[in-house]
């Protein structure tokens, strides 16, 4: 069988770290640019732990006209159905698409769009962030889960990334994993946002420790009735675990409030309190923090 093709939409930093691993295993990669972008090659540089790595990906834009099998949209969740509409006229039927962003519903926005893609949802704990464009600073190995809701057994394809990606994992459940992601989130990134702290400080500070507590229960209510239990009764640890293990980073959330663009909070937190009005449950610390970030940047 010919090994598939990938085209990464959303050249950022998981975009490029995932890009780098998959053409380091033997991957075929390319990176998909902007209509317009004038450049057919770009240098990719990741960087952890004082270890540089260098590579040049093959770059195409939407005006190419190449025929795209399999593509990997790691773009910001507010962009995911603008940037696949730029390629929809590239896919073909059963193209397979694996989104692998923040927040949820997206996988069901695509689907309704263009009903004839393959799609499937990832999610990671990798810790990376952009020092310039294409050059990464990893900061932090994680794991990836992917999978397709109620498909037991991994596509031929999800091989390559098994055998390219540290801990990456097929998971039968990965409405489970997404909600956990997303629980989570909804706790660390808008309350860093907000403060203007890195994730240790939620921990460190007694005042942010307090609204972690406020804002764990208000989740935990929520993913109970949204049907997630097993998240709701390890949140807290779960929360407690990634504050610890992340206590210099700076969350995406943070990031891009402090630069003034648009943030996530509408896919994360406002996904979250969708799901909390269709149970009749009550979030008034969620929904201060939504309107906050709303205020802030959008």
């Amino acid at each position: 069988m010919t090994e598939p093709h990938w085209h990464v939409l959303g050249a950022g930093a998981i975009g490029c770290l995932y890009a780098d691993a998959l053409r380091r295993s033997g991957c075929k990669i390319t990176l998909v640019m902007r209509a317009g972008a004038q450049q057919k090659s770009c240098q990719v540089v990741i960087e952890r732990d004082s270890v540089r790595r260098e590579q040049q990906l093959r770059v195409v834009t939407p005006d190419d006209n190449e025929v795209i099998s399999h593509l990997l949209v790691t773009t910001k969740a507010y962009d995911v159905r603008e940037a696949v509409a730029s390629v929809a006229h590239l896919v073909s039927y059963e193209s397979v698409v694996l989104l692998l962003v923040n927040g949820m519903g997206l996988a069901a926005q695509v689907g309704e769009d263009w009903p004839h893609l393959d799609i499937y949802c990832g999610t990671t704990t990798e810790g990376a962030y952009c020092i310039a464009p294409q050059h990464i600073r990893h900061a932090g190995r994680g794991e990836t889960r992917i999978g397709r809701q109620g498909q037991q057994d991994p596509p031929p394809w999800f091989a390559q990334w098994a055998g390219a990606i540290d801990h990456c994992t097929w998971d039968v459940n990965i409405e489970a994993a997404l909600w956990s992601k997303l629980a989570v989130n909804c706790i660390i990134n808008p309350l860093t946002a907000v403060h203007g702290c890195p994730n240790g400080e939620l921990a460190e500070n007694k005042e942010l420790a307090t609204q972690v507590a406020r804002l764990c229960d208000e989740v935990a209510r929520i993913s109970r009735a949204a049907g997630f239990a097993e998240v709701a009764a390890t949140l807290p640890q779960t929360v407690a675990g990634v504050i610890a293990g992340t206590a210099g980073n700076r969350s995406s959330m943070l990031q891009d409030a402090q630069n003034g663009r648009r943030t996530e909070i509408d896919f994360i937190t406002g996904h979250l309190l969708h799901v909390a009005d269709h149970h009749g449950i009550n979030a008034p610390c969620n929904r201060a923090l939504l309107e906050k970030l709303r205020k802030h940047v959008q």
